[in-house]
């Protein structure tokens, strides 16, 4: 039962971190987003890679 709860606690944890990169991203500037080469439409893939490493074929 422990390891259940540490299990949730941790998928929590990871989906708390991936939410506030998101929302930081979101926030950037268009601007600051386009010098940076990061295109706005993949802000959700680059937040999931951020947090839970890229992603498996």
């Amino acid at each position: 039962m422990t390891q259940i709860i540490a299990t949730l606690k941790n998928r929590l944890d990871a989906h708390s971190r991936f939410r506030r990169t998101l929302r930081e991203l979101r926030a950037m500037p268009l601007d600051v987003a386009l010098d940076l080469e990061l295109n706005p439409a993949e802000f959700r893939r680059i937040a999931a890679e951020a947090v839970y490493g890229p992603a498996r074929a």
